[in-house]
């Protein structure tokens, strides 16, 4: 579904990423592990196209992505759900999931406003609610959800749990799950190991622009040289 080999991104002249490589098969959860400024949110907006400083090779599904633009990665069916969110704070509910609406994909599950309202109900109580009143959890729901009425076949999910309450946390998981038994490709950028845990099938750590693991939650757990190196605060 997705393979990224040799990525170098650059801001400026700051050299980010150092030959990222990764790759997600069709509904595989993918986990992108890491403190803060590991390189997790270069990476996801480079494969997006939204880092123009970059190079190496991109493929999504039978698509050479490597020197696209944002906008024609996302028709391809690539969503990107960013770490601020940037939801429409003036529109309501079911207005920001119609600025998200695409046609269905062919290989990719179909949402609609109702099957989202079910995956998401606390978006089904606040639907004509402005997102500018609502919680960070909430919007970080409506964010996912607005993402996936673009029927994409595969999601760049940034840091999902940061700084939700537990109970919002243990929703997140719950639909991530759902979400990945529609057949959903994603990739999770995460620092909450116990999260990850929860709902992915392999990880990768990354440090300073640079993997330094891959493999599955469980080697990860069964190496605590691992886990104080790169995931440690």
């Amino acid at each position: 579904m997705l393979t990224v080999e040799g990525l170098n991104s650059f801001y400026g002249p700051a050299h980010i990423l150092f030959d990222v490589a990764l790759d997600v098969a069709p509904g595989e959860v993918v986990a992108l592990l890491g403190r803060n400024g590991a390189g997790k949110s270069t990476t996801f907006r480079s494969i997006a196209g939204l880092v123009p400083a970059r190079r190496g090779r991109v493929r999504f599904g039978e698509a050479d992505i490597s020197t696209a633009a944002s906008y024609e990665i996302a028709r391809l069916g690539l969503g990107y759900v960013p770490e601020d969110r940037r939801i429409f704070t003036e529109l309501t509910v079911e207005e920001n999931l119609s600025v998200g609406r695409q046609k269905p994909r062919l290989g990719a599950p179909t949402w609609d406003p109702d099957k989202l309202y079910t995956l998401f109900p606390n978006l089904g109580e606040m639907r004509r609610r402005l997102g500018g009143r609502m919680s960070g959890g909430e919007q970080q729901m409506l964010t996912i959800a607005r993402t996936l009425m673009g029927n994409p076949s595969l999601v760049l999910l940034d840091e999902p749990s940061e700084g939700l309450a537990p109970k919002i946390v243990e929703q997140m998981a719950e639909a991530i799950i759902a979400m990945k038994r529609e057949g959903l490709s994603m990739v999770i950028s995460e620092q909450n190991l116990h999260f990850a845990r929860l709902i992915s099938d392999r990880a990768y750590i990354i440090e300073k622009g640079r993997v330094r693991f891959s493999g599955t939650i469980a080697e990860i757990d069964a190496n605590e040289a691992i886990r104080d190196a790169y995931l440690a605060v």
